[in-house]
């Protein structure tokens, strides 16, 4: 096993311990990765406090033993009830663990009836946020991974320069896009391109559609690159030809809003109090009822992780995580603008990943 995942096994069992827990399932797939290596589309592991066990059927065998090596192998066949009380015979565990997070109200149900049926006095217990808390804080390996992952989503970026037009459907841009991305070493990408222009802007998660981008509006573009399961997310807001006055005044607003969480955001600080600095910025200007959405999202494996940046969050932010700062005004039948940035968090300041311009 690797240096580094015996690291992240090391602590997970400690964390185990402190919620006095025998052994855990892992289904969640970014988190089972993470652990063992294995990104196959269909598995489970169970760590228990002296083994790790990687459980799959006949497609993975082969992927599991290259990529998780140190891992027991545990060959399914069938129904669950045919493999989960054999999967946990001899151990005697008291409480297991799961995610429940990730684990369907159905499926639960199932464990719940096999594991009662087989084993009395077992004790399932929900968990929470476990691995994910774990993976917030990124390793330096990590990092370089999702700096690779910036660096082929800002070249995307430079693209745009060179082909976007007047009268280029949003579909055709966000093709040109997804190229680009995919000729500079992405694997596939984390999340759809996003190419809204007008009005169609004003929607925080619009899709590319037929509409031709014209001159002087808006066009909001939201890219991600992944390199090696590691991903990026980086948005910006152009304008092709004399923007008007209210394009100049909702993006300097964003614009500044934004610079000022890179400047104020320290270490320590929760994802409600980072949120705040943008809010007040746009609340400020007039513009606080078209801030619709959160300051940010931790990044990584998953588009989406720890720590949320957002009103009532109380996640703190920890040197070694990496996170969006992305704030955004949205006007109905004008449009909106957003820009965000990767970012991390390094000797309690902000460090900005993303490079393209703004």
């Amino acid at each position: 096993m690797s240096l580094k995942r015996n690291k992240r096994l090391e602590k997970l069992r400690q964390k185990l311990v402190e919620k006095e827990i025998e052994a855990i399932l892992i289904s969640q797939p970014e988190n089972r990765y993470y652990l063992s290596g294995f990104d196959g589309s269909d598995g489970i592991l169970l760590i228990t406090l002296k083994n790790q066990v990687l459980v799959t059927d006949f497609r993975y065998i082969e992927q599991a033993k290259r990529q998780a090596p140190d891992h027991e192998l545990f060959e399914i066949d069938g129904d669950m009830a045919s493999w989960l009380p054999r999967l946990l015979t001899n151990l005697n565990l008291r409480s297991l663990g799961f995610e429940a997070g990730d684990i369907s109200f159905t499926v639960y149900h199932r464990i719940k009836d096999i594991l009662g049926e087989v084993k009395h006095g077992l004790r399932l217990v929900p968990i929470y946020g476990l691995v994910e808390s774990l993976r917030a804080i990124k390793e330096p390996h990590e990092i370089e991974l999702i700096t690779k992952a910036v660096v082929i989503a800002d070249t995307a970026f430079e693209h745009i320069a060179d082909v976007a037009r007047v009268g280029m459907t949003e579909r055709k841009l966000a093709w040109e896009i997804e190229k680009s991305l995919r000729e500079n070493g992405s694997e596939p990408i984390p999340f759809a391109v996003i190419v809204a222009s007008g009005p169609n802007s004003a929607l925080p998660h619009a899709k590319p559609s037929q509409r031709t981008i014209k001159s002087g509006e808006p066009v909001l573009i939201d890219i991600g690159a992944k390199f090696k399961g590691y991903g990026s997310d980086l948005s910006r807001t152009i304008c092709l030809d004399n923007p008007d006055d209210t394009f100049k005044r909702v993006y300097d607003t964003v614009l500044g809003a934004q610079l000022k969480t890179i400047a104020e955001i320290t270490a320590g600080m929760t994802g409600d109090q980072a949120d705040a600095i943008a809010r007040r910025a746009v609340k400020q200007a007039n513009f606080g009822n078209g801030f619709g959405h959160a300051l940010g999202h931790g990044l990584g494996l998953a588009s989406h992780e720890q720590p949320r940046l957002g009103p009532n969050s109380q996640d703190e932010l920890l040197d070694g995580m990496v996170f969006t700062t992305e704030p955004g005004i949205y006007l109905t039948g004008w449009g909106g603008i957003r820009i965000e940035d990767t970012v991390m968090m390094e000797n309690g300041k902000i460090k900005v990943i993303s490079q393209a311009e703004k």
